[in-house]
């Protein structure tokens, strides 16, 4: 069974390659700009996108969630931002199909929050960024503590510091709610966390060659990670009922849209 972060992330959760021409019927393009200042920050970033992304082909159609239309150029930022979070467990899907999946709930939990709860404020966010700049263990070769440096990193992976914050707040209002909803009661004990940080969390620290934090500073990540999989089995169950009362529809390679 799927944990909610290899559904969602951050949490968490990218290139395999995906022909674009074995898509479906073609969507109006994106434009270029996408409704972003030209800056030189934005433009380095936008080098390390696909070609739908940056608007240089036409979008195709992945997905309809209750009418919300999810684009190859959705799946293709989403794979790219899973890669900021390599704590993530795979299943046996593709990549492309993990990230369609975390898409597809994302969308139906956001539909079922949207105008409940209040924005997340920029504190917050802030607060996600600068845990993620110090935790990353990709971070210790590219001086993610310096501003330039972290800018560069992110553009590396395609993103602006402002497309990563959207993305921070964003996955910050789905924890939010699956935090209200199902994670009342559920604990997480001193020695499963020790476990996490020993086996799962070192081991990547180790291929990264970086140092890893201590444990009383990673603690509060992993004690959310492990929250999040316990929850898993009600979160799959709920979802499973949103997708039978609602639509979800996803196109196969070379299904044209309605």
């Amino acid at each position: 069974m799927r944990t909610l972060t290899a559904q969602l992330a951050a949490l968490v959760f990218l290139a395999a390659a995906f022909s674009l021409a074995a898509q479906t019927a073609p969507i109006a393009p994106k434009s270029a700009a996408q409704g972003k200042p030209s800056t030189k920050e934005q433009s380095k970033a936008d080098t390390n996108k696909s070609a739908a992304e940056r608007g240089d082909v036409v979008d195709q159609l992945v997905a309809i969630v209750n009418n919300d239309i999810i684009l190859e150029s959705d799946v293709d930022e989403e794979m790219r931002f899973s890669r900021l979070y390599p704590y993530q467990v795979t299943s046996g899907d593709t990549a492309r199909d993990q990230a369609i999946t975390r898409l597809i709930d994302r969308d139906l939990v956001l539909q079922q929050e949207r105008g409940v709860q209040p924005e997340i404020p920029n504190p917050a966010v802030e607060q996600d960024e600068a845990d993620l700049r110090r935790d990353l263990p990709a971070c210790a070769a590219a001086d993610c503590a310096s501003d330039p440096g972290w800018q560069k990193f992110l553009a590396s992976g395609g993103f602006t510091e402002s497309e990563l914050r959207d993305r921070l707040r964003q996955r910050a209002e789905v924890l939010r709610f699956i935090e209200q909803r199902f994670r009342s009661g559920i604990q997480v004990s001193d020695r499963q966390v020790q476990d996490f940080y020993t086996g799962t969390m070192l081991p990547q620290y180790r291929k990264e060659q970086a140092t890893p934090p201590a444990l009383n500073v990673l603690a509060p990540r992993i004690e959310e990670l492990l929250l999040q999989q316990q929850v898993s089995k009600l979160l799959d169950q709920w979802l499973k009922t949103l997708r039978e009362a609602g639509s979800v529809r996803i196109f196969k390679a070379g299904e044209e849209a309605p």
